[in-house]
């Protein structure tokens, strides 16, 4: 794994909360490997937004503003939502 993804990866997983890395690095940690330069870029956009936010919309609790909108946040909150419904049923 090249040094940025490594790096992307270690920030997913060190959030400070327990569930927010849980959530976020087990995301991080299962698609970062075929991120293109794109996907990269809106991660490390993605990491640098609060924790409080971010748990609150990948547990289902507030949806993510307009503003945040883009295919990495989607495509985290759609495997949010999977291990959630995976975990009820």
């Amino acid at each position: 794994m090249d040094p940025r993804r490594k790096r992307l990866l270690f920030r997913a997983r060190h959030r400070g909360t327990r569930e927010t890395d849980a959530l976020i690095g087990g995301f991080v940690a299962e698609t970062i490997a075929t991120m293109d330069e794109a996907a990269l870029e809106e991660l490390e956009t993605v990491l640098d937004l609060p924790d409080p936010d971010l748990f609150d919309w990948l547990t289902g609790r507030r949806p993510p503003p307009a503003e945040h909108d883009g295919p990495v946040l989607r495509a985290m909150l759609a495997w949010a939502e999977a291990r959630r419904m995976g975990a009820h049923g």
